[in-house]
């Protein structure tokens, strides 16, 4: 009761209001983004609220309720942060945090960082040669594009390594097994793992997209807030 009081208040108190399908705003290098983009495989709807911003991190939350195709994703509302292209080998670091919670879990819905990664530097930045996903959660029985191929460990813990084709892009998504509702590590680590183990081309993917959000499958009304989330590239 007091977190679903807590996330009331807050979207109450909420500085900014975006239910277009594509609306959001940016500042001082992070962004907010509704990214209402599957919304047409289901019915419902979806609004994402900002409550901070600055160079130190962003606050932000969406609430959505969604029915109808049960294995599309009907949105990815996420926080995302300016970057320099970079090939991947020759980022040196990518140090990020995040503290998050659901209000309910009876969802079929994830929480996840998403990159793409492209090989030319002009790429649009929506998509890539290749995808880059960390699940720090999921709800229900969804899953990653493709099939879990083996269990790695990455920064002191144990992820789902999932592998599959979107199309024309690579998907690799790193699952925990369970809710990571406080995280901090360096994405670079997952980069380096797949370098090293499974031929990802890291002399020629430029990194050209860094984000945080929940992709909502069905359900609701559900209510993500992100307390923090900070990321940088070096």
């Amino acid at each position: 009761m007091k977190t679903a009081l807590f996330l009331t208040l807050a979207v109450a108190a909420a500085a900014q209001e975006f239910c277009e399908q594509y609306g959001g705003t940016s500042s001082s290098g992070y962004s907010i983004n509704n990214n209402l983009w599957g919304r047409d495989s289901g019915s419902g709807w979806q609004c994402s609220y900002l409550n901070s911003i600055s160079s130190s991190g962003i606050s932000w939350q969406t609430t959505w309720n969604w029915s109808g195709g049960q294995n599309s994703v009907k949105s990815y509302a996420n926080s995302g942060r300016d970057l320099t292209k970079k090939h991947v080998s020759d980022i040196s670091t990518i140090p990020t945090s995040v503290e998050w919670s659901y209000d309910r879990s009876d969802i079929r819905a994830n929480v996840a960082y998403d990159l793409f990664t492209a090989a030319d530097i002009n790429h649009v930045t929506w998509s890539g040669d290749y995808e880059l996903m960390i699940w720090l959660a999921r709800y229900g029985d969804v899953q990653p594009i493709g099939s879990q191929i083996a269990t790695v460990n990455v920064g002191g813990r144990a992820w789902e390594l999932w592998n599959g084709w979107n199309g024309a892009m690579n998907v690799y998504s790193f699952v925990a097994p369970s809710p990571l509702n406080n995280f901090s590590g360096d994405i670079k680590d997952f980069w380096n793992l797949l370098v090293n183990n499974y031929g990802f081309p890291g002399s020629s993917q430029y990194l050209i997209n860094l984000q945080f959000g929940t992709e909502p499958f069905t359900g609701g009304t559900a209510t993500l807030w992100v307390g923090d989330w900070t990321a940088s590239v070096q």
